[in-house]
């Protein structure tokens, strides 16, 4: 007897595409990749390709850089 869990699979065709855009919008709201998993229950690997798949548009590496007050 095995005990390597199953293989989770994306959801197919329509449904795929709902919860694509539904993190798409949530992601160009400003959340993370990693909040969105953690949300949703999906690895991150999978949430970037949904995100991928949707057309989403991806921020840099490492959140908002603020610029220093000038003196």
């Amino acid at each position: 007897m095995s005990h390597e869990s199953p293989v989770r699979r994306l959801l197919p065709g329509p449904d795929r595409d709902r919860v694509a855009t539904d993190l798409k919008s949530q992601y160009e709201a400003g959340a993370s990749i990693r909040s969105l998993a953690q949300s949703s229950g999906r690895s991150y690997g999978a949430v970037h390709r949904l995100l991928s798949d949707a057309g989403a548009d991806f921020r840099s590496r490492g959140g908002v850089r603020l610029q220093p007050p000038t003196p």
